[in-house]
């Protein structure tokens, strides 16, 4: 096995690494639809406190998203 900076037949250079931010993306992504879906729920049977707690994780992750959709598009120009 060869100890490269990428795998052959991958994008990428030692000078250049591949960026993570499409796996970022999908998970704050995944972040947001998990804690939206738990607070409807939470909310639904009446448990307010922890259903807060994850609407401010709702709120984090959309943030997230916007600063990680803001870095992928300054990588493109």
């Amino acid at each position: 096995m060869p100890l490269d900076a990428q795998p052959p037949g991958r994008r990428g250079t030692v000078g250049h690494p591949y960026s993570p931010l499409t796996l970022r993306l999908v998970l704050a992504g995944f972040g947001l639809v998990a804690s939206v879906i738990g607070a409807a729920v939470l909310f639904g049977i009446g448990q307010a406190v922890p259903a807060w707690v994850l609407v401010a994780l709702a709120v984090v992750a959309l943030i997230d998203l916007a600063v990680i959709q803001t870095r992928r598009r300054a990588r493109r120009t």
